[in-house]
């Protein structure tokens, strides 16, 4: 086959490489299939030229983990990589005229401190090992479902460079339990209780450091006087008509 035989051909399967377009002016590839690594490299660079054409500011590239192969000649036509999960791998490159502001990846992780406390002012703390008999804390993690009943946000917490240089959002939420029962994660925790507030809080580890008694000083404020936190109210996106939530202390602000 010819040269020009050859480009010709490899014009007409441009379509491989079809995608979604973006709405900040770019297109997201998506592999759907396998390829040889050298058979995607001239497809790529056909797309690129196409969507140059086009007036395309970023070609983005979602590939398959089990697309491995075609890592290596993606990054080699000037993708970088910007993010990844559990099955696939984004790249990107910066195709436009002007500056390149494609933005960076996610710089925060979101994590719960997770204040459960019944009507008798008890408050459900964990025990994560045999050393942690005398203090134990509240349940923490990365957010996940547990059984209960979302009341407000009490307070928050940053730290910098905590988890693989991500910084780490703390969010301290007042739950209302809609069941008693105990049920607790054996491989990560030693022990689960009910205790008081006034208990949780007089531990001499929480008391030892400084944002564990902060922490509880909140706790306790807020079982024993009025303490608003952040409540959610549900707000409507005109454009979209999807739902989302407004954080706020809704008791000293008018209705919004």
């Amino acid at each position: 086959m010819s040269t020009s035989a050859s480009a010709l051909a490899i014009e007409k399967q441009v379509e491989l490489l079809t995608g979604v377009e973006d709405k900040y002016g770019g297109i997201i590839l998506e592999i759907e299939k396998y390829m040889d690594s050298e058979v995607f490299l001239s497809l790529l660079r056909a797309s690129l030229s196409q969507r140059k054409q086009q007036g395309k500011r970023a070609v983005w590239i979602k590939l398959p983990i089990e697309f491995v192969n075609l890592v290596e000649p993606t990054v080699k036509e000037g993708f970088k990589y910007h993010h990844a999960e559990t099955d696939y791998l984004m790249l990107v490159k910066w195709i436009g005229e002007s500056a390149d502001t494609i933005p960076n990846n996610a710089s925060h992780r979101v994590g719960i401190s997770a204040f459960v406390m019944n009507e008798k002012r008890e408050f459900k703390r964990r025990v994560a090992s045999s050393k942690e008999q005398v203090s134990g804390n509240s349940p923490t993690g990365v957010v996940d479902e547990i059984d209960t009943e979302f009341v407000e946000i009490l307070a928050f917490r940053q730290s910098h460079q905590s988890f693989f240089t991500k910084s780490d959002l703390l969010f301290m939420c007042m739950l209302r339990p809609l069941s008693f029962d105990i049920q607790k994660q054996d491989r990560e925790i030693e022990a689960a209780q009910w205790m008081s507030v006034d208990d949780y809080a007089e531990q001499p580890f929480i008391q030892k450091h400084d944002s564990f008694r902060g922490v509880a000083k909140v706790c306790l404020t807020k079982s024993e006087k009025e303490y608003a936190g952040f409540s959610p109210v549900p707000r409507t996106t005109t454009a979209s008509g999807k739902t989302s939530y407004l954080y706020f202390n809704s008791r000293d602000v008018n209705k919004l």
